[in-house]
């Protein structure tokens, strides 16, 4: 049986050591981040549904939340294959990068899973990290590789640490980049043209033309900056992660720094209703913030 449990929100406003910086006026005059709960091991995979909720996960204790429009957190699963990075489908399906081993996952609102990708030809993926669905329902996802304590391995069976593509109703990937260090973040413009993808061991984001058939083309850098999970708004800014959230615009000129008081800012989303909240994982706890902008997921 599914379990629920509601957790107590917090109310108060957590500020940053640091100041904020937003020469763009991204976020709503006078706010800052906002300690939503810190009760969990490490936050991460931020996605937001069509209606507006959050799911996210805890990947050490193997489980996903969600975080509703009305501000109420749930367990949606347990046993959750330590998903790491996902997005929602145009169909409702939450698809995991399930690392536990090594598999692409796809869960439907009634928890149902669909191995998408359990294997690349008979070996082991490094380990999917993060995805992004374009407008055919083809999935791009990254595979770094990071040792895992539950693995019975010490090594990847891959020598590259490659960007792959999943074409609609294909079930084996192809590579689509292997030229990055260690791929982490990626997200792609709504209208399918382009694909960020952050290094995150070398400290650089570049942008890729996306092809009709999926391949990527025309790599060029955009900013020297690495990055765990990434998200864009309507404007087109790029948000990264790490030491708290960093905004660039379209043209890569750095625009906002948003301090979060956590040792290390994985991933995010938009979320809310209107899609105006940023929703944001960090470590042990997870972060809102009212944007004047909203998101394109």
């Amino acid at each position: 049986m599914h379990r629920v449990v509601w957790l107590l929100l917090f109310p108060v406003c957590v500020r940053a050591q640091e100041p904020l910086m937003d020469s763009a006026g991204l976020v709503v005059p006078g706010a800052t981040p906002r300690l939503v709960a810190r009760t969990f091991d490490f936050t991460e995979g931020a996605s937001v549904d069509k209606h507006g909720n959050v799911f996210f996960t805890d990947q050490p204790n193997n489980r996903i939340w969600e975080y509703d429009t009305h501000g109420r957190l749930s367990l949606f699963m347990d046993s959750a294959g330590r998903s790491n990075g996902m997005y929602f489908d145009a169909h409702g399906n939450l698809v995991s990068c399930a690392d536990e081993i090594d598999e692409l996952w796809s869960i439907s609102p009634h928890k149902k899973v669909r191995v998408l990708v359990h294997d690349l030809d008979g070996h082991r993926l490094n380990g999917p990290n993060d995805l992004w669905i374009d407008t055919r329902g083809g999935i791009y996802f990254t595979d770094p590789y990071y040792q895992r304590p539950y693995w019975n391995r010490s090594q990847p069976d891959l020598p590259q640490q490659c960007t792959y593509y999943l074409a609609p109703g294909a079930h084996h990937p192809f590579v689509v980049d292997s030229s990055l260090v260690k791929p982490n973040g990626i997200v792609g413009t709504p209208d399918g043209k382009h694909l960020y993808i952050a290094d995150i061991q070398d400290g650089k984001t570049y942008i890729f033309t996306i092809q009709p058939d999926g391949h990527l083309t025309d790599r060029r850098l955009f900013v020297s900056m690495g990055s765990d999970g990434i998200t864009l708004d309507e404007r087109g800014d790029l948000y990264l992660t790490g030491r708290g959230v960093t905004v660039f615009s379209p043209e890569g000129k750095r625009i906002a720094h948003i301090p979060i008081p956590e040792g290390w800012t994985a991933n995010l989303c938009f979320g809310g209703a209107d899609k105006r909240t940023l929703f944001i994982t960090a470590s042990k706890g997870i972060y809102v913030l009212p944007m004047t902008v909203s998101g394109v997921e």
